[in-house]
């Protein structure tokens, strides 16, 4: 049993992976020769939205069960601010590419989690606890010590990237609400992403005509092309990007749903010493030895999140089975159901 849980868990998790330290390289690859993050962004959340159409209508097919639908009234007044956040977090992420390096971007979103702490206790979420202090100081430490005399520091990427990670916080703080309104039926990120794309796409497309509609139309990388291989060529690269986004989230939903968001935070950590590692190797980043304790102290961080969130997670279900004894067969089938989908909802994802 164990051996067939452990065949199973490892291509999901290499798959998790190849999307998100693909998605990161993809990036910064893509920033050198397309600078124009927003666009890119837009484009993106326009195949996610098409691709995830594409997903439910294959689900329904199967199923022969409608999916579930939001009006646009209720989209506006119940998932406009998870997604405005949502498009913000993930355009200014992309955005800092032009300016920082994959280690610090990397090392700089980890802070994320200490957003989404605060925000979760403010949401009430959380309840405060003196080891929540202890992550937040752990993660915040481990960074000021990356960033210090870092000789690859950029004071206006950092500054995009934290604001991503803040952004980040509530973002995820929000979804995970939206997700535990059992009513909406928005259970499976598939659903989530169908609903979301199409307001952040109209979040983000003032702050893309402000800051990148002119220099855009009189750019040769997309208008004043030369030779139409060379839209082609873009096109396929912003097509590879879309790709990458969407397997990313899905790969996160096959993840927890096949083991547990136990896992996924746990593959996360080692997510981030593969890309500094890479970062270091392919890239070129380079890192002292002051820096390299910090990312040590800020994994540390990170690890204890994991650890009380997995002792919290067995506490809650203890008390649940507990409660689950005395319940008739079709009561008990629908918490068992119900716990499942909460194990699944509260993932907090530590990359985009």
């Amino acid at each position: 049993m164990a051996a067939g849980g452990a065949a199973l868990t490892a291509p999901l998790v290499l798959l998790y992976y190849g999307f998100s330290i693909g998605i990161t390289f993809y990036n910064k690859w893509l920033m050198k020769s397309f600078p124009f993050p927003l666009l890119v962004t837009l484009l993106h959340l326009l195949l996610i939205f098409g691709l995830s159409a594409i997903a439910r209508a294959l689900a329904r097919c199967r199923s022969g069960r409608p999916r579930a639908a939001l009006s646009w009234a209720d989209c506006l007044r119940r998932a406009a601010p998870a997604a405005l956040s949502t498009s913000l977090d993930i355009g200014l992420s992309n955005w800092s590419f032009l300016y920082v390096t994959v280690s610090l971007y990397t090392m700089t979103k980890s802070s994320a989690i200490i957003f989404i702490l605060l925000f979760s206790l403010l949401f009430k979420l959380e309840e405060v606890r003196v080891a929540l202090l202890l992550v937040v100081l752990l993660i915040a430490g481990g960074l000021f010590m990356f960033t210090y005399k870092s000789t690859q520091f950029n004071a206006q990427g950092f500054v995009l990237v934290l604001c991503a990670s803040f952004l980040g916080g509530i973002r995820w703080t929000l979804t995970q609400i939206l997700l535990q309104k059992a009513e909406l039926g928005l259970q499976n990120p598939i659903d989530i992403m169908f609903h979301l794309q199409p307001l952040m796409f109209l979040g983000l497309l003032p702050l893309f005509a402000v800051f990148e509609g002119l220099p855009l139309s009189v750019s040769e990388k997309l208008f004043h092309f030369h030779e139409a291989g060379m839209l082609f060529s873009l096109v396929g690269k912003l097509f590879l990007g879309g790709i990458l986004a969407f397997g990313l989230g899905f790969s996160e939903f096959l993840l927890v749903s096949r083991t547990s968001s136990l896992t996924l935070s746990i593959a996360g950590i080692f997510k981030e010493i593969c890309i500094l590692f890479l970062a270091t190797r392919l890239l070129g980043d380079r890192l002292s030895l002051l820096n390299w304790l910090g990312f040590a102290v800020c994994l540390s961080g990170i690890s204890l999140h994991v650890i009380l969130k997995a002792m919290n997670s067995k506490g809650e279900k203890t008390l649940k089975l507990h409660k689950e004894a005395s319940s008739d067969p079709d009561l008990e089938l629908l918490l068992r159901h119900t716990e499942r989908g909460e194990e699944e909802d509260v993932e907090t994802p530590q990359h985009h």
